[in-house]
């Protein structure tokens, strides 16, 4: 024998079922928008309270880089990055002519070529950290007009697809018009007739 429940069993069943899922689907639907965002505003100052540390790190970080993204913060790491390299320049020509006067004052020739072998290696060390901040500003550049393309590209398929859909949904609107106006022709047809 089997355990397969009675038919009127399982009607029951089902109809429990249905009635739970449609229960469901109004406790759902009566969820509106404003208590979906308090639960997720709820959710970020909880997160918030349990890593400070964290949040604040990755705002200045988002921060930065939607800074460098845009134009005025591309300039602003420009000029702040010749600054800087003026400023290290100016600090070398110094380092030099001190070198120098040193030697010029008694030094020896060793300690002479020492001095300029160092400053010339730091010198050295300088223009790369000043190339390599060059090539990660014009990287970043580049990626920012990545970025405003890929915008673009993406804004523009957005009003494609939203111009579609308008234009689909008009083309059912009408159909759906005509057909509803095709059958109270026929109930007419047929109430006459």
């Amino acid at each position: 024998m089997t355990d397969t429940p009675a038919p009127e069993q399982r009607d029951s069943q089902r109809d429990a079922l249905r009635a739970r899922i449609e229960a469901a689907e109004r406790r759902n639907a009566e969820k509106n928008l404003a208590e979906q965002a308090l639960a997720a505003a709820d959710a970020a100052i909880d997160y918030t309270r349990a890593n400070p540390l964290t949040v604040v790190g990755g705002a200045v970080a988002f921060g930065l880089v939607i800074g460098l993204l845009t134009r005025p913060g591309r300039r602003v790491a420009g000029r702040a990055l010749h600054s800087a390299g003026d400023a290290l320049s100016g600090a070398a020509t110094g380092a030099t002519s001190g070198v120098k006067s040193v030697a010029a004052r008694g030094g020896s020739r060793l300690g002479q070529m020492i001095g300029e072998a160092a400053v010339a290696y730091a010198m050295t060390m300088i223009d790369e950290v000043l190339d390599a901040a060059r090539e990660g500003k014009e990287r970043a550049g580049d990626l920012g007009e990545a970025a405003g393309a890929q915008a673009k590209k993406l804004s523009a398929g957005a009003a494609d697809a939203a111009g579609s859909a308008a234009d689909s949904t008009r083309t059912l609107a009408r159909r759906t018009r005509d057909a509803a106006l095709e059958v109270v022709r026929d109930i007419r047809r047929q109430t006459k007739g």
